[in-house]
């Protein structure tokens, strides 16, 4: 006989092994469906074997157990035979909130709820012990230990997150209203009818990736590895799509061509079962194909303003929250019970999570009541909107609640606005404080010692943290780029220039000069996203064209080095028309960009497009430089070696 039958429902099979193990390690004997009840049994007969023959049952109590109609008769069997928990026959534990009536509550239950794992297992096994732990029975001869059914790999404690995770956010203690959703997601991954592909889209600052972040730590037990790749830009999704192979350790992952790596990657994820990337603000379904897995032994979740993924992905789409959830939100968000302003405050506010999020954080930080914001937020979106529509890409409710949340940081910290200004102009996610402290020089006016001042910048930081208009991890910030957006388009012309031209100057003084060379190379990825977002505001309003031009041209050469060629191209096009714009035609700036845009071509076969570059490159070199110029020469030895 059996010590031990593990009655659960599916939904926590995770528990169920997890229990399972703990017991045998410690020398009971368990029965449990996951492992025992083989193929081509009858489940029936089996289950009714099981709870006969174990001595005790364990009960799994969570929501899914206690409202499902198959797991009564498993429990109840062994209430039957012990009513009043004299013999311990019935010993349920609980891993899962949930309220026990009837017969049940009865019990005294060992609750694992919100317990560390060295803790549940404690909890686990003093529960499991009805007097000392020598057992009832001689222990079984060790030859016959053999003919038992043995897991190999140990259940990971369903608390744990997977040995592979970046996800970098935490799930939101307030999240609402998403329930549905995320079922939905679940359903269209694990579907055996559907593409294991959804990808997830909707309006900015609807909350499309705390929805895949919380889809993340809900699963977390059902996935070996989940990887978040940044999917906005080119660069990015690249670069950290690459890096799963560091983790990996693959033996490609120092390969210098990233095509290399990420299909090293590719061909390791189709080996592999239970994963999930997460492809977070992809722009469009031609930017992810070649980043894909081919088979289907994992899941793919993509957040995306694009609605367009039909031909790709099963398609969902994140509106704003229902009124009641918003409402409840703001409750729960901010501490308050009054109803009726919560409401009032989700209507104004367009029932949007981000600008709902923002709002909280200003009534919890300034102690103000609902209807005091409310009233807030009416007057000020009166002064802001009297005569003018708000910005075009978002709606009003964020433009408002961020500049209600800014005017309160900047009183409490001076330079608290000179940082939101840098960070608008760059890259929205992991920007390094000590480039900003480095490159402080290039801020407007007197400004860079407050940027330098750790004190003063960490007393900034606090101001804006508290009305959640940034994120800090480590020594790196991230901002929402919709409060972003919001940031540039609320300065006048020529503070966006001003403020452009810090950023792109800033980054200038960290990248790397031979960005080719694989050593800077860690140093590139991680500052390539600042300096491509920093250029491109640079250049849309003709600022510091000599800094955002290297910037380009040192990305250029990154994406050569790494094997790269279409962004490598694509980068030069933009040094070469930037400084055809501010140096003219003739000028040793663009005969160098108009020779390293022939080498990639070169690359790419496109052999008559290279010597037009080498050509006209060789005439400026020569007419500036003269003949025996090492440029000159270079260029001259490049147009040889086409023939």
């Amino acid at each position: 006989m059996k010590d031990f039958f593990i009655s659960y429902n599916k939904a926590d099979r995770h528990w169920a092994e997890w229990i399972a193990w703990q017991l045998e390690e410690s020398g009971y004997s368990t029965v449990i469906q996951a492992w025992d009840f083989r193929p081509g049994g009858n489940f029936l007969l089996d289950m009714q074997s099981a709870a006969t023959e174990a001595a005790r049952t364990i009960a799994v109590l969570s929501p899914d157990y206690l409202s499902s109609l198959f797991t009564a008769p498993e429990w109840a069997a062994a209430f039957a035979q012990d009513p009043t928990s004299d013999k311990g026959l019935l010993l349920p534990v609980r891993v899962r909130e949930c309220e026990l009536k009837g017969l049940l509550a009865q019990i005294v239950y060992i609750d694992l709820v919100n317990a560390e794992e060295k803790e549940a297992r404690d909890k686990l096994l003093n529960g499991a012990r009805r007097e000392r732990a020598k057992p009832t029975a001689p222990p079984r001869f060790p030859s016959a230990a053999a003919t038992e059914r043995t897991v190999t790999e140990k259940p990971r404690f369903p608390g744990a997150l997977p040995p592979v995770w970046n996800v970098p956010h935490q799930p939101n203690a307030h999240f609402v209203g998403r329930d549905a959703l995320l079922g939905d997601i679940r359903e269209t991954l694990t579907s055996a009818q559907a593409a294991a592909l959804t990808a997830i889209h909707g309006l900015g600052g609807v909350g499309k990736t705390q929805l895949a972040t919380e889809y993340a730590y809900k699963h977390a037990a059902d996935y070996e590895l989940v990887w978040r790749v940044r999917a906005e830009e080119r660069a990015t999704l690249a670069g950290d799509f690459a890096a799963l192979a560091t983790k990996l350790d693959l033996p490609e992952k120092d390969a210098r061509e990233t095509p290399v790596i990420v299909e090293a990657v590719r061909r390791e994820l189709d080996r592999r079962a239970g994963w999930l990337l997460v492809f977070d603000n992809a722009r469009s379904a031609e930017d992810l194909r070649d980043y894909l897995p081919g088979g289907r032994t994992g899941h793919v979740l993509i957040t995306s303003r694009d609605p367009n993924w039909g031909g790709l992905a099963r398609k969902l789409e994140v509106t704003t929250l229902a009124p009641a959830d918003a409402a409840k939100f703001l409750l729960e968000r901010t501490g308050q019970s009054d109803g009726t302003a919560a409401g009032g405050l989700a209507k104004e506010l367009g029932y949007l999570p981000l600008a709902l999020e923002q709002a909280g954080a200003y009534i919890e930080a300034a102690g103000e009541t609902l209807a005091g914001y409310l009233e807030l937020f009416r007057t000020r979106r009166q002064e802001l909107w009297p005569d003018e529509k708000p910005p075009a890409g978002y709606p009003d409710t964020v433009a408002t609640t961020w500049l209600i949340s800014f005017e309160e940081a900047r009183q409490q910290s001076a330079i608290a606005a000179d940082l939101m200004h840098l960070c608008a102009f760059l890259a929205p996610d992991d920007i390094p404080l000590q480039v900003l402290r480095d490159g402080a020089e290039h801020l407007p006016d007197a400004r860079a010692a407050g940027i330098t001042d750790k004190l003063a910048l960490n007393k900034a930081i606090v101001a804006l943290r508290r009305y959640s208009l940034i994120e800090k991890k480590g020594d790196s910030l991230s901002v929402h780029r919709l409060v972003q957006a919001v940031t540039r388009d609320r300065l006048a012309e020529d503070e966006r220039k001003t403020w452009a031209e810090a950023a792109v100057r800033v980054v200038n003084d960290a990248f790397p000069g031979d960005s080719d060379d694989v050593r800077t190379w860690p140093v590139c990825a991680k500052l390539l996203p600042h300096a491509l977002a920093a250029a491109e505001q640079s250049e849309a309003l003709n600022v510091a064209a000599e800094a955002s031009g290297r910037l380009f041209n040192q990305a250029g050469m990154y994406f050569q080095g790494r094997g790269q060629y279409a962004e490598a191209k694509q980068s030069y096009e933009r040094v070469l028309k930037i400084y055809e714009a501010a140096f003219g035609e003739n000028h040793s700036y663009v005969a160098t960009a108009i020779n390293n845009l022939g080498l990639v071509l070169k690359t790419l076969g496109k052999l008559d497009e290279a010597r037009q570059c080498y050509e006209r490159a060789l005439r400026t070199f020569t007419a500036f430089l003269g003949e025996d110029h090492p440029n000159t020469v270079r260029v001259r030895n490049n147009l040889k070696s086409l023939g």
